[in-house]
């Protein structure tokens, strides 16, 4: 599957390892994302039923800098996790940063393997239980040859975390991609090309729809690497939602969620009720479709799924024994932002969404820490003279929209 096309791309990302980090910037922060936060597979897709003494065995394929691999294998550090992460990329200088990052956090829970993940089917390298692929998928001639690949090393009963982009919320790249083509040529260069997308950007008419499109800060302040990876791709393509599912459900995959499950509902944006009834009647991906569409701010999409045939039911939230989890803000931060009138705000790429909460919601909240069970958590407001009927109704509706909003998970099992 390599072309000249293919070498145009490797060649980039020797120049410019994507995304540009700085390892001496570990002691002050871990980047955290979507996918493959340690929280979000042990609930999307393993549904909070694969104990976590159960080593994990993941695969980061198309590594870059070491995102997802570092974020990963600090969170199974940090959380007692067993297992290994494997590293997989092509890009000798990503792969230098990358181990760089992890020697700055003295990770020794990683695996690194300089090749494609085109590789993989004759890798030799073990089933894994758990395989992100981020921001790759769009870069290849075949993503379902990609995709095939993947699932050659998928374990029985594994899942897989993966972003591609979207095409509304990239309005204005490709016409951009398009003008640098005929000024830069994909031979040139690497810092000659860099240099007229600079160029161009200094002078880039008011007309221009990226002027508009604010979906790009990591980019557009990502550095060269950023600049050159948004503008100057060799290949580049972007998946509506109705496209992405096409290619998964070619694979044999389902959705488990896509990222956030709450922004992908056409009623979060449309309290009309004539509008809702008929986002209702249709299947759950053309009502993902219209939201993706209603918004026009999706520059990606996040989907974590697992084989069809192997789609189990995920734990009960309303289970005595379940243990809810805060993903990364502690519960009680998240109380503490409920507003006077009993709602939330969140950010979708700069879109506000207002999700209203159950009066019980700020109480519930500040007693989730990831060790009480949901019994021990009403057993908690029901001594305060709560009903037990109010608990149950008011944690469902809780946990419901938080869920959706990927803020509050279950936690694995011991």
């Amino acid at each position: 599957m390599s072309d000249a096309t293919d070498a145009h791309l490797a060649a980039q990302y020797e120049a410019y390892p994507y995304p540009q980090r700085d390892p001496k910037d570990e002691k002050k922060r871990l980047v955290v994302g979507s996918p493959s936060h340690l929280r979000e597979v042990d609930w999307w897709v393993f549904g909070a039923n694969r104990p976590r003494a159960r080593p994990l065995r993941a695969l980061v394929a198309g590594g870059g800098t070491g995102d997802a691999t570092i974020m990963l294998a600090a969170h199974m550090e940090r959380f007692g996790q067993p297992g290994t992460v494997t590293y997989l990329d092509r890009s000798e200088a990503a792969l230098r940063i990358a181990q760089a990052r992890a020697a700055a956090r003295g990770l020794d829970n990683i695996v690194w393997e300089r090749r494609s993940l085109l590789d993989l089917p004759q890798s030799g390298l073990e089933p894994f239980d758990y395989i992100d692929c981020c921001g790759v998928l769009h870069h290849l001639p075949d993503p379902a040859e990609g995709l095939a690949a993947l699932l050659s090393v998928l374990a029985p009963a594994g899942g897989l975390g993966l972003m591609v982009y979207a095409p509304h919320g990239r309005t204005g790249v490709y016409m951009l991609q398009d003008a640098l083509r005929l000024l830069t040529p994909a031979d040139e260069m690497p810092a000659l090309r860099l240099d007229m997308a600079r160029r161009v950007m200094r002078h880039l008419p008011d007309s221009n729809w990226l002027r508009f499109n604010r979906n790009f800060a990591d980019h557009l302040t990502g550095g060269d690497a950023g600049l050159y990876d948004l503008l100057l791709n060799p290949r580049d393509r972007a998946f509506d939602v109705p496209a992405l599912h096409a290619l998964l459900h070619g694979a044999g995959l389902a959705v488990t969620a896509l990222m956030e499950p709450m922004r992908y509902d056409p009623a979060t944006y449309l309290p009309d009720p004539k509008l809702r009834a008929r986002a209702a009647a249709l299947d759950p991906v053309a009502r993902a479709a219209l939201a993706e569409a209603v918004t026009a701010n999706m520059s990606t999409h996040v989907a974590y799924c697992v084989r069809a045939a192997e789609r189990t039911a995920p734990a009960n939230p309303m289970d005595e024994a379940a243990v809810p989890v805060a993903r990364e803000m502690p519960a009680g931060e998240v109380a503490r932002a409920i507003r006077p009138d009993g709602t939330l705000t969140f950010l979708f790429d700069g879109l506000a969404v207002k999700v209203a909460l159950p009066p019980l919601a700020g109480a519930i909240l500040r007693q989730i820490d990831g060790e009480r069970r949901v019994a021990d958590i009403a057993a908690a407001l029901v001594s305060t003279g709560i009903e037990r009927a109010a608990f149950d109704r008011a944690w469902r509706e809780t946990w419901d929209k938080l869920s959706a909003l990927n803020r509050i998970l279950l936690a694995a099992p011991p």
